[in-house]
């Protein structure tokens, strides 16, 4: 059974920083591509970050150079550091995981305040 648990969210004031985390288990971790996705009230879901097997990492516009993505392949977690947040980055964040097909975890609320 696949699982993706991701932790960390919160109340942040705006320029503020937080560690998301997602825990993964059921999957051939370091052999997946790993991402983090959003959702805000009344918007569509929208990739965040993503990191692959190799290490290579891509980002939405809205997030570079603020955000990082990174994995440690012996804890089977991928994380997302969240730096320079805006009341504009609140959303849920979803864990995502592509091994053969898609993964997803339950979600983690990130609300910044102004």
């Amino acid at each position: 059974q696949v699982q993706l648990v991701e932790s960390g969210g919160g109340l942040v004031q705006a320029g503020g920083s937080l560690r998301l985390s997602c825990a993964a288990s059921g999957i051939s971790f370091r052999l997946s591509t790993m991402g983090w996705y959003r959702q805000a009230p009344g918007k569509q879901r929208e990739l965040v970050a993503r990191i692959t097997s190799s290490g290579t990492t891509n980002y939405a516009a809205a997030v570079k150079g603020r955000f990082t993505v990174s994995r440690d392949n012996a804890k089977n977690t991928v994380y997302l550091h969240l730096n320079g947040l805006k009341p504009e980055d609140t959303a849920v964040y979803y864990c995502n995981a592509i091994w053969g097909t898609n993964y997803w975890g339950q979600g983690t609320q990130v609300t910044v305040s102004s």
